[in-house]
């Protein structure tokens, strides 16, 4: 049985590799960090000019914003260096049958799937996110309780882990379709309703329509927003949001192994 120090030396030597990857082409890592440095700016600039006509947007000002901005970021830079390019090929382990070597070795093939590559360009994401929002926290001029940051980065993870299992669930499908690159366009498009705080979609039938189902039935807007409220020092209503992100994001998680799971029972390996 492997253990998880086992574990823990495996997902040493998966860092490693992308590591020396990141090493070896350079320009990438370059024109990576300057692509998403330039997406930044235009984002941060973007709303810095709607708030110089505004004083708020809903119960944001602009400094509070910038912190939900900066939370949407961290969590979108966290998946996608270390989760995304490995869901992103997993359709392709199906067509070359690469999929029958992971499932020989001995580890959780789940395990192996979700973290042999990793993205680690997008530490400069990070970087970026971590900036905004240490100016976001000293601009709102709101003193910040080390157990509130605690929280905030149990919440992090709650979010990671939730956007993974919507992620993995969606690659998981490929065993059936064989090409599932539809799916995966509708993770994206689903998570754009992330990048804005629940609290904007009001004001008519159709949007309370959309924040019901986008914080309750999927939760997208949920494990966003309220991260960034609770380091922000904003009231949540109601008050347990933060417990059902917690429980949201252990559900998914859960929910997505099963499918996983059951989605490997389906394979047909490339001998078969």
């Amino acid at each position: 049985m492997t253990t998880n120090r086992q574990y823990r030396r495996v997902f040493s030597t998966f860092f490693r590799n992308s590591l020396l990857r990141e090493l070896t082409f350079r320009s990438n890592f370059l024109i990576t960090s300057c692509t998403r440095g330039f997406w930044f700016l235009v984002q941060v600039i973007m709303f810095d000019l709607i708030y110089r006509n505004v004083n708020r947007i809903n119960d944001w000002t602009r400094e509070e914003y910038f912190g939900f901005m900066a939370t949407g970021m961290l969590v979108n830079a966290l998946v996608e260096a270390f989760f995304m390019p490995n869901c992103a090929r997993f359709s392709e382990l199906i067509r070359t049958g690469d999929l029958d070597f992971a499932l020989l070795k001995p580890i959780d093939t789940q395990f192996l799937v979700s973290l042999e590559k990793m993205e680690l360009a997008m530490v400069s994401q990070i970087a970026f996110a971590l900036g905004l929002l240490v100016y976001s926290v000293i601009g709102a001029q709101h003193s910040v309780a080390w157990t509130a940051v605690l929280m905030y980065l149990l919440l992090i993870a709650a979010a990671v882990t939730f956007f993974y299992s919507l992620m993995i669930g969606l690659a998981a499908t490929s065993i059936f379709f064989g090409r599932n690159q539809g799916l995966l366009d509708f993770w994206f498009y689903v998570t754009i309703f992330a990048r804005y705080p629940s609290s904007i979609y009001s004001g008519s039938p159709t949007a309370e329509v959309f924040r019901f189902l986008f914080s309750y039935v999927l939760p997208i807007l949920l494990v966003i927003t309220v991260p960034a409220r609770v380091l922000l020092g904003k009231a949540l209503e109601p008050g347990w949001l933060s417990l059902m992100t917690l429980a949201s994001a252990a559900v998914s998680f859960a929910i997505s192994r099963m499918v996983f799971q059951w989605s490997l029972q389906h394979y047909r390996s490339a001998s078969s």
